[in-house]
């Protein structure tokens, strides 16, 4: 189950004052590819916009790098969204790799046992995919062009690992073939603006 539109908008924004920051336009901006891509690529397109905008809802909590993905996932289960609690996990973990995590791993013993079980019982389908894609070209301000996106992590955590960037890039070419064009045209890299 996921909510409707309505209601995952009316989510972000209670959140976004709980922890304000760049975040909530960023899950705006994956939504927005999330909606544009699905449209094209034969699959729910409002599904895809809402699972894409409450990927990060685990910010609600506060300024958590591994623990986001816990805490959205336990947010969302606890609502009755279970479609978006795998959402909230699986956007981190493209290569289903633990380890490939970007970023501190600053969950409790018993937040980093959730994470494994669950991934481990994780099948991916393609809105996991889906929102691993947008994950990776989605800033604050507009949609980024992936290789620059993945750098400017990068930069910032020191490290990337290499076969999740590979995995990233292969899901561009995924998407791309699904819905027969460029992914930058398909989601209007050059013009939107959360």
């Amino acid at each position: 189950m996921y909510p409707t539109r309505e209601e995952a908008e009316r989510l972000v924004k209670e959140s976004e004052l709980l922890n304000p920051g760049p975040w909530g336009d960023h899950c705006r901006t994956a939504a927005h590819c999330a909606e544009a891509i699905a449209a094209r690529a034969g699959m729910n397109a409002e599904k895809a916009y809402v699972v894409g905008l409450l990927h990060d809802i685990g910010r609600r909590f506060g300024k958590r790098h591994l623990g986001h993905v816990s805490d959205g996932y336990s947010y969302m289960m606890s609502l009755g969204y279970d479609e978006v609690a795998k959402i909230c996990l699986t956007h981190s973990f493209n290569n289903k790799v633990f380890e490939s995590y970007v970023g501190n791993k600053d969950t409790t013993e018993e937040e980093t046992k959730l994470i494994l079980e669950q991934l481990e019982a994780a099948e991916y389908d393609d809105y996991d995919r889906l929102i691993q894609l947008c994950d990776a070209i989605s800033g604050a301000e507009g949609v980024m062009d992936i290789i620059d996106r993945m750098s400017d992590v990068k930069r910032r955590y020191g490290f990337y690992d290499p076969d999740k960037w590979n995995t990233n890039l292969g899901l561009k070419e995924y998407f791309e073939r699904k819905m027969g064009m460029d992914l930058y045209v398909a989601v209007d890299k050059d013009n939107f603006r959360p």
